[in-house]
């Protein structure tokens, strides 16, 4: 008499996965020897020669107690002076284009002849604004000096640093299409 047994399904597929997880966890068994013996070899190996540091230069040192001379480090008596040189006319009321860094007012145009010439400046709001010479524009007291057909000429007014104030040149050009 022969007896065959059959399995169900269900259990045929647990007994596979038990049986391929105990050869995979076997295959981790193996050690970790070859790899420990590469870390080794690796250390014991030599590295590359660091290059020497350069050498630090030494600089003489000046006491500045002549009397003749200026300390070139301290403000002169001229820079110290706030009475002296040019200063913002604080009375005078503030133009629209004076509230916008030269940096984002884009001149568009001019309009008129050289004697009376116009200048079209662009606000960052697209708003068209018509300049003249003598008026103001810009953050830093920028008055415009000369308006030609392809830029704007102004001077604007800087704080030294020293509570004074000096004057520095700057332009607007005419957009390229």
């Amino acid at each position: 008499m022969r007896v065959t047994t059959v399995m169900k399904p269900a259990r045929l597929m647990k007994l596979t996965l038990v049986i391929a997880t105990a050869l995979v966890l076997g295959g981790c068994t193996r050690g970790m020897s070859d790899l420990r013996d590469w870390v080794a070899q690796e250390k014991a190996k030599r590295g590359a020669p660091i290059p020497a540091l350069p050498v630090i230069k030494t600089f003489e040192t000046f006491n500045y107690s002549d009397q003749d001379k200026r300390d070139p480090f301290s403000p002169s008596q001229d820079e110290l002076s706030q009475g002296s040189g040019p200063r913002p006319d604080e009375g005078r009321p503030r133009q629209p284009l004076e509230a916008y860094s030269l940096d984002s007012l884009k001149m568009v145009g001019t309009i008129g002849a050289a004697a009376t010439m116009e200048a079209l400046i662009k606000d960052p709001g697209g708003v068209i604004h018509r300049v003249h010479t003598n008026e103001y524009m810009g953050e830093n007291y920028g008055r415009v000096t000369a308006i030609t057909g392809d830029h704007i000429d102004l001077v604007e007014l800087v704080s030294n640093g020293n509570g004074g104030w000096m004057e520095r040149p700057a332009s607007i050009a005419l957009e390229a299409k």
